[in-house]
């Protein structure tokens, strides 16, 4: 099919780029994104991927399918509404330039127009209304619409009715509105005849699930081929603009799109094996043989068909890590999938993940030799120095790359940095999936390729809990294989898990779920759950059991002088005591307690970045495995103690917790096999609370007193390990065992009105469920299609949040405020390690920062705007720095005490930053 002049002439991009007046016809940008999402399809998706687009459509259907509307995305361009448009930069001469070209043909009277509602259609609602007039299906022209992020609000064909001059230049002239419905038909016609359709009413409708995933690659192809070089690098170019007297036919579209591809595909797809050979492959990747436990777990999960959800429930310090890394590729292999994704509860222990996870894949890319790209996800990823310094893919020239390599590939940052095959990240990263922010199919197709671990699931509360489901809703609906770890997990929690995920992959539960009698109450520990397909399958054989360990448990007073006097006795001849309290303020005045002459080590959440890695790094070289233990030594600290940290205790003291938390703190007791101290040989535990019935403000604050009651009730003096894991945390759980605990009402009571709060607040902002058709004909049916497509999909959603306030927003924490803290010594502006900052590099600058506790900043806006002030004073030239800009500056005295907001701030690299209102000291 030739196309007129008229359609040539429209634009589609327009930049005056260092005095280079350039432009792309909207014809090139629509073949470009067409040839990368058909590249995208057949070389970059996964099988698994590919798989669940063609269940009902065959692979030829799908192809077409994305020919067209990856062709047609910008479709809404060929309109007056847009083509009037002034360029980013507002170059009036190369706007006026493009305008006379249109006026001078069809488009008369174009340079004089103006539009009074031009804001009323944007180019992707244009474009959907202009299919859905032409006849295209609701359920794919909704792709057309939301191709920039968002869909729009349900169907758009009154737009045309209501804003005709907006798409025909005049609302009553038809001499003058034909011009452009004939570039529009023509541009339809043209699309279908690419994709191999005869008219319109051939392209297929799509379900809620497809539509999603194929919007993702929409807008995956539609960055691409936006893209005028790779990452604003001059030197690599990708689909670059051309001169004004240049045209459609100037340019070798193939050639175009081939050279782009080979610029920007730098890494190599992973290729997973089926892991035959369970002892070889342990022994290749992670240089020891397995146990019987792993070993007979990873057979199970080998076995599986059709494996999707995979939970296991088995003790600390048994290797599930390594069970999740083995059984990772074995599901990929399964299931076609070529990433990996891995979320856990806190920076601290993603960390310490990732070392493990890149090590694993090191191992893979050097067996295979292959490239392979990986990302920390987590907001102080750039802090991380083994991160920083890995090869960056787009520094190195693909025939460089020596095979067996792990890069980071800058492309896939932002909100693309799900989109990277390997990812290691903190679990909001997961959760987000749930929220309603723009470009969320972006994260739907990154994790629609992945085999999805969540570690340390009991950690996380109702309100988490209920993004945790929602995402769990839709990885089952991509058929992602999930593996899921915990040594304490609840049966609720576990059914609600499984049932979450039955009810994604199959849009109903009790009629798909085939579970065996009494998989509701299965008490077995260690257990490995298994989803295959719609059948559950649960283990609880594992060979022979090691000898139970046991832990004795007492209770202590909470007082920190009687606490620490304990613990001098129990030190007496040598040991490592670990004491783990539940907030910052509380582990600071047990510092203060500590004297002189006793090695003592504190680590929560209130260091700076900097300081808080150097405590991580120096715990796990005493007390982690090998490590060189100290003849002495006391170590306090928060809940950062109890999650994934690998450190070993001889004795513990601990503020009391829900059940869960307190044996998953006792985890870290007695880890390792080595020589214990006199008087430290058995495993003990002191639980610490008041001596009166309550339990105290704060630790009733971060814990339901409910859970605080029924683990006291049921804790007892004596636990054997892990026997007794599964029963005891069922026993607090589990509501039928309240009438064993006496005044237990009103804190059920509060309990019930808690969740129901955490639960709803949580609702506010989440997508829905899977939808699916209860028929195909529903796709076909007016009166049901329109429930069934992605509009209205992120309606009322949370707008553009950075990282920090969403991560706040599916965790329910208020918004904090960070800042780069710093003093000021004889005039002169210093870190708190002393070095001056004008002797300090940027990057290393923006490192020196911290979060400000919640009671200093009441009024977050307040706060922020007496930072920025005071920054901008002291440190104008922090915003010209890429590094700094934007930061917020809190300067201290010599003495690291200053005040603030009301309040009088102290930091200490060895206790962090404490505070105290003014006037109470």
């Amino acid at each position: 099919m030739e196309l007129s002049e008229e359609t040539l002439l429209l634009w589609g991009k327009k930049s005056n780029q260092d005095g280079s007046e350039q432009w792309l016809p909207l014809v090139a940008h629509l073949i470009d994104t067409m040839n990368v999402g058909c590249w995208l399809y057949k070389s970059w998706l996964s099988e698994g991927q590919r798989s669940l687009l063609t269940t009902r459509l065959s692979d030829e259907d799908v192809s077409k399918l994305i020919r067209f509307i990856c062709y047609i995305h910008d479709l809404g361009k060929a309109t007056p509404a847009f083509q009037t448009k002034a360029s980013y930069n507002h170059d009036d001469q190369l706007d006026e330039e493009l305008m006379n070209r249109l006026a001078s043909h069809s488009f008369k009277g174009l340079n004089d127009l103006h539009l009074q509602s031009r804001g009323k259609s944007p180019h992707a609602r244009a474009g959907e209304a202009i299919l859905e007039n032409a006849g295209l299906n609701e359920t794919v022209a909704a792709i057309i619409g939301g191709h920039h992020g968002k869909p729009q609000s349900g169907d758009q064909r009154e737009q045309i009715d209501v804003f005709t001059a907006n798409y025909y230049q005049a609302d009553n002239d038809a001499n003058v509105q034909q011009p452009w419905k004939d570039v529009q038909n023509e541009l339809i016609a043209y699309g279908l005849e690419l994709a191999g359709y005869q008219e319109i009413g051939e392209v297929p409708p799509v379900t809620q699930v497809e539509a999603v995933i194929l919007e993702g690659l929409l807008i995956m192809a539609d960055w691409l081929a936006s893209s005028t070089c790779l990452n604003n690098d001059p030197s690599k170019p990708m689909f670059s603009l051309i001169d004004l007297n240049q045209g459609l036919d100037d340019l070798d579209m193939t050639s175009r799109f081939q050279n782009a591809i080979s610029t920007w595909a730098i890494n190599d797809a992973w290729v997973p094996e089926a892991v035959t050979d369970i002892d070889n492959y342990y022994q290749e990747h992670f240089s020891f043989k397995p146990r019987q436990i792993q070993a007979t777990m990873e057979k199970y999960i080998k076995d599986a068909i059709d494996p999707g959800l995979v939970i296991i429930e088995a003790e600390m310090g048994i290797g599930k890590t390594e069970i999740a890394l083995t059984a990772a590729e074995q599901l990929a292999y399964a299931t076609g999938r070529t990433g990996i994704y891995i979320g856990l509860p806190t920076q601290a222990t993603t960390n310490a993940m990732f070392d493990r996870v890149d090590n694993w894949l090191n191992k893979i890319a050097e067996i295979e030799g292959i490239n392979l790209d990986i990302n920390l996800l987590h907001g102080k990823a750039n802090w991380n120095s083994r991160y920083t310094k890995m090869v960056r893919a787009e520094n190195i020239e693909a025939e460089d790359l020596d095979g067996g390599t792990v890069t980071v590939n800058s492309w896939f940052s932002g909100k693309k940095s799900i989109l990277a095959d390997f990812a290691v990240g903190t679990i909001d990263n997961l959760l987000l999936m749930g929220l309603k922010q723009k470009h969320l199919f972006l994260r739907h197709l990154g994790f629609s390729n992945k085999v999805v671990i969540i570690d340390e699931v009991h950690a996380y509360d109702m309100y988490m809990n209920s993004y945790l489901t929602k995402a769990l809703n839709w990885l089952g609906a991509y058929h992602v294989p999930v593996v899921i770890l915990s040594a304490t997990l609840p049966k609720n929690k576990r059914n609600l898990l499984i049932t979450s995920y039955v009810q994604g992959k199959y849009g109903h539960v009790k009629k798909t779920l085939q579970a065996p009698e009494g998989w509701e109450n299965n008490q077995a520990y260690p257990l490995l759950s298994i989803l295959d397909g719609k059948k559950l399958q649960q283990y609880d054989s594992f060979g022979p059991k090691t000898e139970p360990k046991e832990l004795q448990i007492s209770y202590f007073n909470d007082d920190p002088e009687s606490v620490i006097k304990e613990v001098n006795e129990q030190i007496k001849n040598g040991g490592v005591a670990g004491i783990i309290v539940n907030t910052v303020k509380r582990a600071q005045e047990f510092a203060k307690l500590i004297g002189p002459e006793q090695q003592c080590l504190v680590l929560h959440s209130a260091f700076l970045a900097t300081d808080r890695a150097n405590l991580e790094q120096k715990l796990q070289k005493q007390i982690g495995k090998n490590g060189k233990r100290p003849d002495k030594l006391i170590v306090i600290g928060t809940q950062v103690l109890e999650q994934s940290l690998d450190i070993d205790f001889d004795v513990l003291f601990t503020d009391i917790a829900p059940i869960d938390l307190l044996l998953q703190r006792a985890g870290r007791l007695h880890r390792h096999a080595i020589p214990r101290p006199e008087g430290l040989k058995e495993r003990r535990m002191y639980v610490l609370k008041p001596d009166s019935g309550d339990y105290g403000p704060a630790n009733e604050a971060i814990y339901e007193k409910y859970y605080l009651q029924k683990t006291e009730r049921f804790l007892p003096e004596k636990v054997m390990l892990p026997d007794d894991i599964s029963r005891l945390v069922q026993l607090v759980y589990d509501e039928r065992t309240d009438n064993q605990v006496e005044n237990l009402e009103e804190a059920k009571e509060k309990l019930v009105a808690d969740h129901k709060r955490e639960e709803s607040k949580a609702k506010s902002f989440q997508v829905s469920a899977p939808v699916y058709p209860d028929d195909q004909d529903d796709l076909y049916d007016e009166d049901w299609v329109e429930d069934l497509t992605i509009h209205r999909w992120l309606d009322r959603d949370k707008g553009n949040l950075d990282d920090n306030q969403a991560s706040a927003a599916v965790r329910d924490i208020r918004e904090s405020i960070e800042v780069i803290l710093l003093k000021e010594v004889c005039g002169e502006y210093c870190l708190m390690n002393g070095k001056k900052v004008s002797k300090t590099k940027d990057k290393e600058l923006a490192q020196e920062v911290i979060r400000l506790p919640n009671a200093v900043t009441p009024d977050v806006e307040k706060a922020i705007n007496l930072l920025e002030e005071d920054t901008i004073r002291k440190f104008p030239e922090w915003q010209e720095s890429p590094w700094l800009k934007g930061s917020l500056a809190l300067v201290l005295d010599e003495h690291a005490k200053g005040g603030f907001n009301g309040y009088e701030l102290r930091y200490s690299s060895d206790t962090g930053l404490s505070y105290e209102k003014e006037g109470d000291n």
